[in-house]
């Protein structure tokens, strides 16, 4: 399978594509757990359907030490008992977000309101952006039919 577009040979979209990824990279830095962050691009990429980045994401957990298990079971993450309240909170958290236009009313008080009982405001906001990038990402992947299964685990890190 071979991508549609190059989006990297466009002058504007390479420049816009820089800033998304250096807001990926800027998320490194947060206290939220990596683990979490990878669990919650994976789920939200699940949702879009989006193969690339399915393949990073799941690439990326297994090389800090995710299990198998917990990676198979993010899909069906309410039913699982291998994730901690928390994870479980920036996970409902990521698909809200990601599916805001099912839902009337946008991301639902009470899911925010449970995310805050295990997230400070720093980690809240590391959380929006994290699920506003993937999501970016998602879109652009999906709608360019980005290939998967290549992906080399550090290879878009700077």
């Amino acid at each position: 399978m071979e991508a549609r577009l190059n989006v990297m040979a466009s002058p504007v979209a390479a420049k816009a594509l820089k800033h998304i990824v250096a807001a990926a990279n800027a998320l490194s830095e947060s206290t939220v757990p990596a683990a979490t962050r990878e669990l919650v691009m994976l789920r939200a990429s699940q949702i879009n359907g989006c193969a690339g980045c399915i393949d990073m994401h799941t690439k990326e957990a297994v090389a800090a030490g995710e299990s198998a298990v917990r990676l198979n079971l993010v899909v069906a993450w309410r039913e699982a008992t291998v994730f901690t309240e928390a994870e479980r909170a920036a996970l409902e958290l990521a698909e809200q977000g990601t599916r805001i236009a099912d839902a009337a009313g946008g991301v639902p008080d009470e899911v925010w309101g449970n995310a805050a009982k295990y997230y400070d405001e720093d980690q809240l906001a590391d959380l929006v952006v994290l699920i506003s990038v993937i999501n970016a990402f998602n879109r652009g992947n999906v709608i360019t039919q980005q290939p998967a299964g290549e992906y080399r685990v550090g290879q878009y890190k700077h």
